[in-house]
């Protein structure tokens, strides 16, 4: 195989090439040799998923060959691929494939500058190669074994020979000068350089440059050679020999290898630091700092929940990046374009382009989703040509309208916007590209996020009480708060019921979870709750006839109930409980404790289970706070510190507001609001009835 990739290599007139093996256990395909780079480069293609959207992986699941044209298309069609390896080159992916299945891959790459479009001939020396190395493995019967790092094939033999004239030319030169292999092998290196380096050619010949210098093994610099390598393209950059001695190196590349100079830096261009610097360039952020700016923004992405979130990354992150001063997202909805979010425009502006027909003549956005195609407009007058009416609306002057595509299916567009005319590279467009899909991927999980968000909340509304009903002699005031992460939506809830002119209940209560099915679970028991109390009821009489409800219904979730009958002519309260904490009694006088309830199960569990009922007094001016555990269970503390000092700060706060009271309690329990689990607080507070 070795072979039969090195042969691969040199008669299609690739640069690299590689062999892929899929481990069908894992269904992963796993790079087992590879050759013309040098195999550090190799890693971000090392093992490829075979579910995943990527050219190798597409070879094999659809056993056909694939071929990438350019750094455009590969950000495109497969921005996981791209922003692993943003260079400018050529690839092509052949199938492996036995009598049934394929085996594996054949990888080719070709530097910039090849055409892009791969003629007949050349296709046809692809599917052979790939057919040759299919023979090799049927030949062998069993499947090789996967090595843990790929094999090294040398595509092409290490030649260190120089003739006597060329080598007397370059010694010549002022400087000196180097020749790298087209596998970056140092394979030529003239005194003048080895003075420089301070290294021994012998130490350099056969080596890759890093190897031998220690001190240019940096992402700065081997961004640069990279380029050279891969790209074919010329390069040039400073380097600080250490202790205190910069050097420039130039890199032409050509299809058969690379010639190098080095000189010492000119004293005025020196930079001022003693640490390696990069270049600056006019035409964006250097390669490494791309790729590390791509996989930040994925990481930072995967922390945006709603689409807010994303919008607010999206601004923080690739404005700056791209010296960009506008951001629009938008979306394709019933057939118009809906602006999720924006930055650098006015808002007026936003109004106008907000809800526009997908085939509008204004903006180029309505197309771009359509065909998936970015488009990059560079200055007004050729937005002009095509869109008149855009750079009046918005006083932009170059744009960058990227195509969100989810699943190979166009759903939305990101606007980048510049307040000067802007030429954007290959390399520009190719990142911006990738950026946006992993835009897409964001924006689709936030959209969601937010479609559930909203479910929840209204299911939540609908299943708590509206308002909170009015009783003679009782002051009362609730509130539900969400979990700080995850769903807005639990089992939490509360209610109050005026049973006749001189009576009332009041419950709260806590399913498990925060789920829909917490939510229903929760609508049933206040539902059963309130039917019971109204038609008469004592406490626990309402808590065991909720119970065997729920006993019959058989959920899966544990419910916790605490049911209160107050009597505010007898001035006096009837609880039963069901595994609830116990309310907190603040009396007339300030005395605050938790109220002693002897508690029964759960409800749901056991069908004839028994809620004694406690009773005691219910002076006027008394203050009865019930909650659910989610207030008083704080990470890191006991249950019953918690308890405690909330029992003493109700004692010495003011309670003369109630809706006050409970922001106030809620935060001595959490007081950076991060609270981990539901929270539902019901106040009451008698006074004297009107005659």
């Amino acid at each position: 195989m070795d072979r039969a990739l090195a042969t691969a290599v040199r008669r299609t007139g690739a640069a690299v090439g590689g062999i892929y093996l899929l481990d069908a256990r894992q269904q992963v395909l796993c790079l087992v040799a590879t050759g013309g780079l040098p195999p550090e480069y190799a890693d971000p293609w090392t093992r490829i998923v075979l579910a995943t959207q990527d050219p190798v992986a597409d070879a094999v699941r659809e056993d056909r060959l694939v071929w990438v044209d350019g750094l455009e298309e590969l950000a495109r069609r497969y921005p996981r691929a791209a922003a692993a390896q943003p260079y400018r080159f050529c690839m092509a992916a052949a199938p492996v494939c036995g009598t049934d299945t394929c085996r594996g891959a054949l990888l080719l790459l070709w530097p910039a500058g090849r055409s892009p479009r791969a003629g007949h001939r050349e296709r046809a020396r692809m599917t052979h190669a790939a057919h040759r190395i299919s023979g090799l493995l049927k030949a062998a019967g069993e499947p090789p074994a996967i090595p843990e790092q790929p094999r090294v094939v040398q595509v092409r033999a290490l030649d260190t020979r120089a003739p006597q004239a060329a080598l007397g030319f370059s010694e010549r030169l002022p400087g000196g000068s180097l020749a790298l292999d087209t596998e970056g092998r140092v394979v030529f290196v003239t005194s003048g350089a080895a003075r420089l380096l301070d290294c021994d050619a012998a130490s350099l010949l056969g080596r890759l440059p890093w190897q031998a210098l220690p001190w240019l093994d940096d992402p700065a610099y081997g961004d640069k050679y990279r380029t050279a390598l891969l790209s074919r393209e010329p390069v040039s950059f400073h380097a600080l020999r250490p202790p205190g001695t910069w050097l420039d190196f130039y890199l032409f590349p050509d299809p058969d290898g690379i010639s190098v100079r080095v000189i010492e830096t000119a004293l005025a261009d020196r930079p001022p630091t003693l640490a390696p610097v990069r270049p600056p360039t006019a035409t964006g952020p250097a390669g490494v700092s791309r790729l590390y700016r791509l996989m930040h923004l994925s990481a930072v992405l995967t922390e945006a929940v709603g689409v807010r979130d994303v919008v607010d990354l999206v601004a923080a992150e690739i404005l700056p990046a791209f010296d960009a001063q506008g951001l629009v997202l938008s979306v394709a909805d019933a057939g118009r374009l809906k602006i999720t979010g924006y930055r650098g425009y006015r808002p007026e502006v936003i109004a106008c382009l907000d809800g526009l027909p997908l085939d509008t003549g204004i903006t180029p956005a309505g197309k771009v989703i359509a065909t998936g195609v970015p488009s990059f407009v560079t200055d007004p007058d050729e937005m002009a040509r095509n869109y008149p009416q855009a750079p009046r609306i918005s006083g932009k002057q170059a744009w960058a309208f990227l195509p969100l595509i989810v699943s190979g299916r166009p759903v939305g567009c990101c606007i980048l916007s510049y307040e000067r005319p802007h030429t954007f590279t290959a390399d520009e467009r190719a990142v911006l590209t990738s950026l946006a899909g992993l835009i897409a991927q964001a924006m689709d999980r936030a959209r969601l996020y937010d479609a559930k968000h909203q479910l929840a909340h209204d299911l939540q509304q609908a299943l708590l009480p509206r308002r909170l009903p009015r009783v003679d002699g009782l002051d009362v005031a609730a509130r539900y708060l969400p979990a700080s992460h995850g769903m807005d939506i639990g089992g939490d809830f509360y209610d109050v019921i005026r049973l006749d002119h001189h009576t009332a209940a009041a419950v709260i209560g806590d399913v498990q979870g925060h789920s829909a099915a917490a939510a229903a679970l929760m609508g049933q028991v206040r539902t059963a709750v309130h039917a019971h109390a109204t038609a008469g009821a004592t406490p626990d009489q309402v808590l065991a006839r909720t119970n065997r409800v729920l006993t019959d219904v058989e959920p899966d979730l544990l419910v916790s109930c605490l049911y209160a009958h107050l009597d505010l002519t007898g001035h006096q309260i009837t609880l039963a409980s069901a595994g609830h904490p116990p309310p907190l009694m603040r009396r007339p006088d300030g005395h605050t404790a938790p109220l002693t309830v002897d508690p029964g199960p759960l409800l749901g569990i056991h069908a004839d289970a028994v809620y004694p009922p406690t009773t005691v007094p219910l002076p006027v001016h008394t203050l009865l706070a019930l909650y659910t555990d989610g207030l008083v269970e704080v990470p890191g503390r006991e249950t019953d510190d918690t308890t405690a000092g909330l029992t003493d700060h109700l004692a010495r706060t003011d309670v003369s507001d109630l809706g006050r009271l409970i922001d106030d309690l809620v935060h001595h329990s959490w007081p950076q609001g991060r609270h981990t689990d539901d929270i539902a607080l019901l106040l009451l507070r008698t006074r004297p009835r009107r005659r």
